[in-house]
């Protein structure tokens, strides 16, 4: 025999349970033939009752290898320079990454073929292969991690009176046709690896930390912590209609609620990073990643247009009655703060997206200030509200005054957060002055 070990040939001098991992091997790089009685040398030594253990090698492959590989593996016994040989022959197989049961979905359990040789896939490789099977929806892909539990989102859903069982679970989504977990189910349990930060900052700038926090479990029990956490913060001010008191908070609840749930349902999970809560004296920024869903844009977002990146997350959410129709969230925090006098800001940009909250009462107290504050300043204001949005240029031909005095001038408003700065769109080099 002149057979020779290679990138798609496999020897075994004998059956062991190491044999799965080779038929791993093949299952997830090309398709190869595994001979059971030829030692590494290509010497033909033959196997005692074949049939024997031809079936041992069936179950084996059967009961240790997930997902399912015997539709990929023909074992057969054939006779090589007249002695029984056991032959596997396994194809590349269409649900990879295929691995070793009691291992897992990890490197320890994946392996891949390289040369002559079985090695353990790396964690990229693994990811790589969940995303060509499984496409490009980071919700739907397996979960590297199996060993998931559920406290708390089964806490939740008993709450609502519905059941969290396996058959629930495959519905939703948390479980493939595979039977093993996805990302969905990953995201709602206590082993998610994706946080969401708090930062609260003293005044209106990123200088001086006041407290920080770090959300960790299931999504559900993120948002839930996040709220009360912000809601203690969330200020209460009273006002007075003759003997009628009338108690205000600093921001609506309904727009903290809207802006917390869109920031968490509508983010890319497939960004490590967290999702970011800045809290300043005068207003609250919210930051998710991965900015609007391809094919929309800004402007469709604003008229209530909704297209959701995780659909099943958000079907969760919606059946837990945290969230309602889809594309109501936005229009939401607009209409809370209309009634005030107020419009909270709506950026995205290229893998971000940030809602900007007003603090009622800070915004309030600037505007009763306004009349004390240097005339220039209101001519700068309105200016800049007639032109919605200026550059600095513009602004010292509209005033007549000279480069010096106009750039003190935007410096004070900015710092009074009467304005905003940010660069032009088209003209990078410059910068649109915006009224806050």
């Amino acid at each position: 025999m002149e057979l020779k070990e290679n990138i798609n040939i496999e020897f075994k001098r004998e059956f062991t349970t190491e044999l799965k991992k080779e038929v791993v091997a093949f299952a997830n790089t090309n398709e190869g033939t595994i001979y059971i009685g030829i030692d590494d040398f290509g010497n033909v030594i033959g196997i005692q009752n074949a049939d024997e253990v031809l079936n041992q090698v069936v179950l084996s492959i059967r009961n240790s290898i997930k997902p399912d590989i015997t539709m990929y593996c023909n074992s057969k016994v054939e006779k090589i320079e007249n002695k029984d040989i056991i032959v596997i022959q396994v194809q590349r197989g269409a649900l990879r990454p295929y691995y070793i049961a009691e291992k897992g979905l990890k490197p320890s359990g994946v392996y891949v073929r390289q040369g002559s040789s079985s090695v353990p896939a790396s964690e990229e490789n693994i990811r790589q292969m969940i995303k060509e099977t499984d496409g490009d929806s980071y919700e739907k892909l397996r979960s590297l991690n199996q060993n998931l539990t559920f406290e708390y989102t089964e806490k939740i859903f008993k709450e609502n009176n519905l059941l969290f069982g396996l058959s629930q679970k495959k519905t939703l989504g948390l479980v493939g046709e595979d039977d093993l977990y996805t990302n969905l189910a990953l995201l709602l349990s206590e082993q998610c690896n994706h946080t969401l930060k708090v930062a609260v900052f003293e005044g209106i700038e990123k200088n001086i930390f006041k407290d920080r926090k770090e959300f960790k479990g299931s999504l559900l029990k993120q948002v839930a912590e996040t709220f009360e956490f912000i809601n203690l913060l969330n200020k209460t001010e009273a006002t007075f209609e003759g003997l009628t008191r009338k108690d205000e908070r600093d921001y609506p609840l309904e727009a903290i609620r809207e802006a917390l749930l869109n920031a968490v349902v509508h983010r890319e999970y497939s960004f490590s990073g967290s999702t970011l809560i800045n809290i300043y004296e005068n207003r609250i920024e919210f930051i998710s990643l991965g900015g609007i869903v391809s094919g929309l844009s800004l402007d469709s977002i604003m008229l209530g247009v909704s297209q959701s990146r995780n659909e099943r997350l958000a079907n969760i959410f919606y059946r837990l009655h945290l969230i309602e129709a889809y594309g109501t969230g936005i229009k939401k925090i607009l209409t809370s703060y209309e009634k005030i006098g107020l419009k909270p800001i709506i950026k995205s940009e290229i893998g971000a997206f940030q809602v900007i909250l007003p603090n009622i009462h800070y915004s309030k107290k600037i505007e009763e200030n306004i009349s004390e504050i240097k005339p220039l300043y209101k001519d700068i204001l309105d200016f800049i509200i007639k032109k919605n949005g200026t550059t600095r240029k513009e602004i010292e031909k509209y005033v007549n005054l000279s480069q010096t005095r106009v750039i003190t001038l935007l410096k004070e408003m900015l710092e009074l957060n009467l304005i905003e700065k940010e660069r032009d769109k088209i003209d990078r080099r410059a910068y649109k002055y915006y009224r806050k």
